[in-house]
């Protein structure tokens, strides 16, 4: 596990920096129907009303602003972004295919990455039509998939899993609920994604248990989480593709190396 990435000890007008401009966007884009939907440290916190207090608690830290939206909306971001004062690195944009933007506002110290139509780390992880199930935030199914598709897991990416794990219970739909089919579909055409996924919640169970946040009763709720999690994974029919590669195994790299995963 990578240690370091978005830890620290952040204090409290430093956090409410990031959620008062989170807020910000989140209603200039409402209010000008531009689909953008969080991801990342603050979707965690906005979606976990009862356990949120743990990133503070664990020294999970805010280090910048995340949205998922839609290739045919990156104009309207771009304008509302632009809008609201913040100036983009056309680069980033050009060099991904227009599937990344990321924008800045030095006067606040602030930086936001848009992900357009699809997650793209060690695995890709599409939208396809999934930003309208939730808002603000990406469903949390995308969500459990945002963290447990990077390989050399961060320890942020364990908290923010902790969290989710506690708050929201597993079952078939999105409401207010992990959606496991989602996440157990994805997994039976892709093996690659199989084998990180579930090799990831088998770490958060293991890693639960060094927290001293944590009383028993909550890394035993994590622990079961994961258990009936890889239940719904393993139980979904495998596509031939899976199984064909399942052959394989581990013999190939089944993942794509990412510099550093935000």
């Amino acid at each position: 596990m990578q240690s370091n990435i978005g830890m620290g000890a952040q204090g409290r007008d430093e956090r409410q920096r990031f959620e008062y401009e989170l807020q910000r966007i989140v209603k200039a884009s409402n209010s000008a129907g531009v689909i953008l939907r969080v991801l990342g440290s603050l979707a965690f916190q906005l979606h976990c009303s009862h356990f949120g207090y743990l990133q503070e608690k664990m020294g999970r830290a805010y280090t910048d602003i995340d949205f998922a939206g839609y290739r045919r909306e990156a104009e309207a971001v771009r304008a509302l972004m632009t809008d609201l004062g913040y100036l983009e690195e056309r680069e980033v944009f050009i060099l991904t295919e227009g599937y990344r933007a990321i924008f800045n506002r030095a006067d606040i110290d602030i930086h936001v990455d848009v992900f357009y139509q699809r997650l793209d780390f060690c695995h890709v992880i599409h939208w396809n039509g999934r930003l309208e199930v939730d808002s603000p935030t990406i469903p949390l199914a995308e969500m459990l998939l945002e963290k447990m598709q990077i390989v050399e897991i961060n320890e942020k990416d364990v908290i923010d899993t902790i969290m989710l794990l506690l708050e929201h219970p597993l079952g078939e739909i999105d409401d207010e609920t992990i959606n496991m089919k989602r996440v157990s579909e994805l997994c039976a055409q892709d093996w690659g994604l199989w084998r990180t996924v579930t090799m990831n919640l088998n770490k958060i169970k293991q890693l639960t248990q060094n927290y001293d946040q944590l009383s028993d009763r909550h890394k035993n709720h994590v622990a079961s989480n994961v258990e009936n999690a890889l239940a719904f994974i393993e139980t979904e029919p495998k596509s031939l593709a899976w199984r064909l590669r399942a052959r394989v195994g581990d013999r190939i790299k089944w993942y794509k190396e990412v510099d550093e995963v935000k």
